[in-house]
């Protein structure tokens, strides 16, 4: 290369970052560090690997915020997309019906025939398969579509006093109003408080740091007793429970105990909530199954799915129910029964292609029974960190992990989160050529599901030495 081009380079990088940092406002960014420091400004993807402007690859970590599942620049997803391109971008979905959305709603509609028949109700009940699926475009949307349909069924039902939600301690589904509402992250929800809506919060079973020090079942019990108290004497007013199965991921990764779920759901149906399951993180492969739900034979009455559906190439997200849900919403124009809500790029051709081809790849490759020896080796390299002395716990899922720092490891005395020790493991973790992006102080390990065995044992490697680096051992 020229002395001129590496001028001209330099010039383009800067220019790059006076820009940005004058006029994009980053998300849940403090945007005052930010501007202090050099942006890692990305130009290419491939695989498992981002690459900056200056020609530095990364293995990307956390798979672009959990949405790349089957690696960068997938050539199916390409072509379904360059394919769907060359006959139309976008048509709505309101008074109009598009090939895309019709083809992936029948594929999707298949994929839960597939994953939840085996614990589908009998079939007198078959009016609970999730069988209809509505559109919207985010995770946070999927689950504001999931609030108000339930909302809404309950009064179809003739039930007006069901209003209220009830979900857990340190969940997270979303940005949106309705979403943050039945969120329980306060760092991220408190400063919003005045616009929220009540709602109920049961305890979060998050067992390293419950002070009870138990198992499941009394570990699990003790977390699902208050929710019961809620649903005996609330019950006629509660519309639905809204949790993430198996995991709450924007709270720290806490992972559930065994068994956990499954009493959720036998709650649920003794008093008669609807179940909302929010698998925005969760879904497609991450925790080792297609879906959350199927480790413990649940069927939720409400689905939300986002994130993996396009494998990171499109927003896009579907909310969905069963027959007995839908069902309340047929009526004659004049009842006014419709479902009023909706989103202008509702159904999205492209978006929906993408998935298709997602879907395609999954059934193809066989994603989910090659992730067995990946969880093994995630599972091992785990074990070895969660000796370090700074290390609380550490765990996963599938291929969603969690390491998390403690100032005191006896007493599991948590680094106070100003000093931001999880960002400073991050930063030598970058160093290594790693992007991971922490939860306060917990380390999230999402690599995307196509990471080879190779490059998975490198990444563990990285995130050992970064630890190491950072407390010393």
């Amino acid at each position: 290369m020229s002395s001129g081009n590496k001028i001209s380079l330099g010039g383009r990088i800067k220019g790059l970052e006076a820009i940005d940092k004058a006029h994009v406002w980053h998300p849940f960014t403090q945007m005052k560090d930010w501007a202090q420091g050099d942006p890692l400004i990305i130009t290419e993807a491939r695989d498992c690997f981002i690459k900056d402007i200056r020609g530095r690859w990364y293995l990307d970590g956390v798979s672009s915020l959990w949405v790349n599942t089957l690696g960068h620049r997938k050539k199916e997803i390409n072509a379904a997309i360059t394919a769907q391109l060359a006959k139309a971008a976008h048509t709505t979905l309101l008074g109009l019906a598009n090939e895309a959305s019709i083809e992936l709603a029948g594929r999707l509609a298949a994929l839960m025939e597939k994953s939840f028949a085996p614990f589908s109700a009998p079939p007198d009940k078959k009016n609970k398969k999730l069988t209809r699926i509505f559109y919207s475009d985010n995770g946070s949307t999927a689950v504001e579509v999931g609030l108000k349909m339930a909302f809404q069924y309950w009064r179809h039902k003739g039930e007006r006093g069901r209003s209220l939600f009830v979900s857990l301690e340190n969940g997270y589904h979303g940005d949106t109003i309705g979403a943050v509402s039945v969120g329980g992250v306060e760092m991220f929800h408190d400063v919003f408080r005045p616009l929220l809506f009540d709602t109920l919060k049961a305890p979060s079973p998050y067992c390293y740091r419950c002070g009870l020090g138990l198992e499941y079942p009394a570990c699990g019990l003790a977390c699902t007793g208050p929710l019961e108290d809620f649903f005996k004497t609330r019950g006629q007013e509660i519309a639905a429970f809204v949790l993430e199965p198996m995991v709450q991921a924007a709270g720290g990764m806490i992972i559930f105990p065994d068994g956990y779920l499954k009493k959720v759901k036998e709650l649920c149906e003794k008093y008669g909530v609807l179940l909302i399951a929010d698998e925005v993180a969760t879904g497609f492969g991450r925790t080792g199954r297609m879906f959350a739900c199927e480790h413990e034979g649940v069927v939720p009455d409400i689905l939300c799915l986002s994130k993996g559906i396009t494998g990171g190439y499109m927003p896009l997200a579907v909310t969905i129910t069963n027959d007995e849900v839908y069902g309340a919403f047929l009526g004659g124009y004049e009842e006014l029964k419709t479902f009023f809500h909706g989103h202008s790029y509702t159904g999205n051709p492209l978006a929906c292609s993408a998935a298709l081809a997602v879907l395609e790849i999954f059934e193809n490759e066989k994603v989910i029974d090659g992730l067995s020896p990946k969880i093994t080796l995630l599972q091992e390299r785990l074990k070895e960190i969660g000796a370090h002395a700074r290390v609380g716990q550490a765990k996963s899922l599938g291929l969603m992990g969690r390491i998390e720092l403690v100032e005191d490891k006896p007493h599991g005395t948590p680094y106070p989160w100003e000093e931001k020790m999880g960002w400073k493991v991050a930063l030598r973790a970058l160093e290594k050529g790693l992007f991971i992006r922490p939860l306060g102080n917990v380390m999230v390990l999402m690599p995307p599901l196509s990471i080879s065995l190779e490059n998975l044992d490198r990444m563990m490697d990285m995130v050992h030495c970064s630890i190491c680096g950072a407390f010393g051992g």
